[in-house]
């Protein structure tokens, strides 16, 4: 899984209650294709036993600073990432103030490759004036932190300590190791999910789209180092990690907020379901059920806002690489071609409406690109992640070749 296969991560797990949490990052590195050294300090191991972490990584776990003279020195130098999970404040400080008393601050202190640490502790010990001090030593120092989190913690108290979660440290894992990206430092805007066109205070217009495709989008674009924010509307997935979101009702929101953020965009991706339709004059109280007559009544709809349309001008003006998707169930490769050209986009990205296994409220999409020039790619059922980064891949392509 792209950015993991194949690359080489020392993980190195120090003695706090969220080692458990280590053992899930493991499995999940280890799914995603990386090949994974393990290192524990000997507090770590009074809380998860090596053998664990040996059976998962497939390799010997590294605990001593003796056994092997040289370990500290080869680790950090054969690894591409190191991730330091959980990190206590004693490692902290270790590494902070150069300490190499045992083997897990010695081998982060040669270590030559990128460091991300992953803080987990009470929220005393986290904001206590030493550990603060510590933490921006650490960051002026280029070290990369993820975390803590908010929530409840081992001692029964609530606060700001808690581990990251192993998806979160996944994803600012990927940003580390995705590198020379055309993206990194580029405005990417993406709009996702549905819109809901007011009937009453409770009714509304929408859609199946759940926002998967946008978000997927967003995560890609954010790991390849661009400047990511994406306008989404109501919505039940999670929220992207790392890009910056902002949350829309209807589509006229969605385009003042587009508007707003358009300013300095390199590349817009427009996978959100706009609403076509709004109800022309909603009820400012809830329509009751019994003073319909003859059990039913008549909706006056009129076209809601063109969100490509309403900002071709600016795009044009501004250079602003745009990627559009088209849902279609009939003629779909020339509708899109005719949208793709009607709505000044740089491709377009066809999706079946009534597929089962793609488009609306699954995780797996199976996409026809389409560009100017009359190419026309089509891709397998992949998953919505793998969709995600075969379009940013075709955007940074063109972008290269100066589209």
């Amino acid at each position: 899984m792209r950015p993991f296969d194949g690359r080489r991560i020392l993980l190195v797990v120090s003695g706090g209650i969220a080692a458990y949490k280590s053992v899930i990052l493991l499995r999940v590195l280890r799914a995603a294709g990386a090949e994974v050294e393990v290192l524990m300090t000997s507090a770590a191991e009074r809380f998860v036993g090596p053998v664990t972490f040996e059976a998962l990584s497939g390799r010997p776990v590294h605990t001593d600073l003796w056994t092997n003279p040289l370990a500290h020195i080869e680790l950090g130098r054969n690894s591409d990432l190191a991730i330091v999970a959980p990190a206590t404040a004693d490692l902290l400080s270790a590494m902070a103030h150069g300490r190499a008393d045992d083997l897990a601050s010695a081998t982060l202190l040669a270590a030559g490759c990128p460091v991300l640490a992953c803080p987990a502790m009470n929220v005393r010990m986290w904001e206590n004036p030493a550990t603060c001090r510590n933490v921006a030593l650490l960051t002026g120092d280029g070290i990369r932190l993820v975390g803590p989190a908010h929530g409840e913690l081992a001692e029964g108290e609530t606060g700001i300590g808690r581990m990251a979660e192993p998806e979160e440290i996944m994803v600012e894992a990927g940003r580390i190791l995705e590198t020379d990206s055309v993206l990194t430092g580029r405005k990417v805007v993406i709009t996702a999910g549905p819109t809901r066109e007011a009937i009453d205070p409770v009714r509304f217009i929408g859609n199946r789209s759940s926002g998967r495709m946008g978000f997927e989008l967003a995560a890609s674009a954010w790991r390849r180092g661009a400047e990511v924010v994406c306008i989404h509307g109501p919505v039940s997935v999670p929220l992207p990690h790392g890009p910056r979101t902002v949350e829309v009702e209807d589509a006229v929101s969605m385009l003042n907020a587009l508007r707003c953020e358009i300013a300095g965009t390199s590349v817009l991706c427009m996978a959100a379901a706009v609403s076509d339709f709004q109800v022309e004059q909603p009820s400012d109280e809830k329509i009751k059920k019994d003073e319909l007559r003859g059990g039913s009544f008549a909706l006056e709809l009129v076209s809601g806002p063109d969100l490509l349309l309403e900002t071709a001008e600016h795009r044009a003006a501004a250079g602003v690489f745009t990627l559009g998707f088209a849902l279609e169930t009939t003629d779909g490769v020339s509708n899109a071609t005719a949208k793709l050209e009607r709505k000044s986009m740089n491709l377009v990205a066809l999706n079946q409406a009534g597929a089962q296994d793609a488009g609306f409220e699954v995780e797996t999409n199976r996409i026809t690109l389409i560009d100017p020039s009359g190419s026309v790619e089509e891709l397998p059922l992949l998953s919505k992640r793998e969709v995600a980064d075969r379009l940013l891949d075709r955007i940074e392509d063109r972008l290269r070749d100066g589209d």
